[in-house]
């Protein structure tokens, strides 16, 4: 019977995601907190993509809602949660940061298509905004104006994310490019579930990297002097998704038929070369 502890690192090492990465060059409180808090986020998600009956997959989700009630009233049943509660209260983790997640994902159960940029951005508030805040905190934010910081990025990385899965997600049922931008390139939504890759796909796709490179730049802007080396592990997140982004383009986008990914040493690399030189 593994620990609480234990379940939240396997939870995280198995996803192979590049955060698990970041977190290494954690000093050991912070790296429990975040680990089990990715562990939280990865459980919630995993709901939605790995159950196909959206009926059950709510249930599921709503039993979370009761979970995170619990936890914060001492009574955590799931490993998840009981490696999380020690930490909540050193690094202002809230119920609501928690419950945001779960409606983030949620969304995923009744929407699969967004009609502009703004409402896609409520849901990347959700799942990656808010995820973002509760990371900062974790790594040790001392100023206030690290939290537009940490929303910024993490609409980045969800931007990236969405970029480099748009084929796995139309296999899904689930288009998160919005449809009004669709219309301006004339890419049709069956053009991307049947996986055809035109110069009207590549210059939709050119547009969303170029937005998604912009709130990286916005991100870095906003991130204040005093908290740059406390917020070193998202820095290196952002080296690691901006790469990525960087290689998908390289590829002229054909993330239709593949997932475009980096190796674990690179993303090691990567990691590494922002927690030693402090750059990209």
């Amino acid at each position: 019977m593994s620990t609480p502890q234990e379940y939240v690192q396997q939870k995280a090492a198995a996803s192979g995601s590049s955060f698990y990465y970041a977190f290494l060059f954690l000093p050991p409180p912070r790296r429990a907190a975040i680990t089990a808090f990715y562990a939280f986020c990865r459980e919630v998600d995993d709901v939605v993509d790995e159950v196909s009956d959206a009926g059950v997959a709510a249930s599921k989700l709503a039993w979370w809602r009761g979970e995170v009630a619990r936890a914060f009233a001492g009574q955590a049943t799931h490993p998840a949660m009981q490696a999380l509660m020690p930490h909540a209260a050193a690094y202002g983790i809230e119920s609501r940061h928690l419950l945001a997640v779960i409606e983030g994902c949620e969304m995923d159960l009744t929407q699969t298509r967004y009609l502009d940029f703004p409402a896609l951005e409520r849901y990347c508030h959700l799942v990656a905004g808010v995820v973002g805040e509760v990371a900062a905190r974790i790594f040790g934010q001392t100023q206030e104006a690290t939290t537009a910081y940490a929303h910024k990025l993490g609409l980045a990385l969800q931007l990236t994310n969405i970029i480099r899965d748009v084929g796995d997600d139309a296999m899904r049922g689930r288009i998160y490019l919005p449809i009004n931008e669709l219309q301006q390139f004339d890419v049709k939504a069956h053009e991307i579930t049947n996986r055809a890759h035109s110069p009207r796909f590549v210059a939709l796709m050119q547009f969303q990297a170029d937005r998604a490179r912009r709130c990286y730049d916005e991100a870095l802007a906003l991130l204040p002097d005093a908290d740059r080396r406390a917020q070193k592990p998202g820095l290196m997140m952002a080296s690691i998704y901006r790469t990525l982004l960087d290689e998908v383009q390289a590829e002229n986008f054909q993330v239709l038929h593949q997932r475009i990914s980096l190796t674990p040493l690179r993303k090691l690399w990567l990691a590494w070369k922002m927690q030693a030189l402090g750059r990209f």
